[in-house]
């Protein structure tokens, strides 16, 4: 996405605390890594005109690099409510991705209706290493549909997720990133400049920073 764009969805995302920075008593992330953010895009659901402007961006997002889909596709969870608004406005069938298929049931690990060689994108909400992502689309792929790539929120532009989407041939486009953000923080002095460089370290090797 452009950098307007990139930026005004940083700028959303600080405001209603979707994304939090906290150098100081950082967070703990479930790998166990110590963490200076914490992302949860699905803040924005609950603010209307911020739910409205994701999913018109989303939209722009798609039109402009995936034209010839033909059905959305969610990966669970927070990928579905933002699937789903995203279908309903291009008129076009909706899909979901679970974690891991259902013990019980049909044991689907795909829910809605499938159709083979149908062209899909799918929906993420946000990107860490890419793993839960890559595996939903590998699940799609299984089923005979042919997967454009996907659109996400927001990134936090690891290496590693970089590396494992190039390896599972999977194009990836969002719309905002960990660079665009701090650089929205800054100038809007939600943090200080001297705070950039352990922003910074942290995103090259999160498994080793420290506050």
């Amino acid at each position: 996405m452009s950098t307007s764009i990139s930026n005004e969805v940083s700028s959303k995302l600080l405001e209603i605390e979707a994304i939090k920075l906290n150098l100081k008593n950082p967070y703990t992330w479930a790998s166990g890594w110590n963490s200076p953010i914490y992302c949860d895009n699905r803040l924005s659901l609950s603010y209307p005109q911020i739910r409205s402007f994701i999913k018109e961006a989303l939209i722009g997002l798609i039109s402009q690099k995936f034209h010839s889909v033909q059905a959305i596709a969610g990966v669970a969870t927070a990928g579905i409510p933002q699937g789903v608004l995203v279908a309903e406005a291009l008129g076009l069938p909706f899909i979901y991705v679970r974690a891991k298929a259902k013990g019980h049931g049909l044991t689907n690990m795909i829910e809605g209706v499938v159709k083979k060689g149908q062209k899909v994108v799918l929906i993420e909400d946000l990107i860490s290493t890419g793993g839960s992502s890559i595996k939903a689309a590998l699940a799609l792929r299984d089923a005979d549909l042919e997967v454009l790539g996907m659109a996400a929120i927001f990134t936090y532009s690891f290496k590693v997720a970089e590396d494992n989407f190039k390896e599972a041939a999977l194009e990836v486009h969002t719309l905002s990133n960990y660079n665009d953000m701090i650089e929205e923080a800054v100038g809007s002095a939600y943090i200080t400049a001297d705070e950039v460089d352990s922003l910074k370290a942290w995103r090259e090797d999160p498994g080793n920073w420290k506050a």
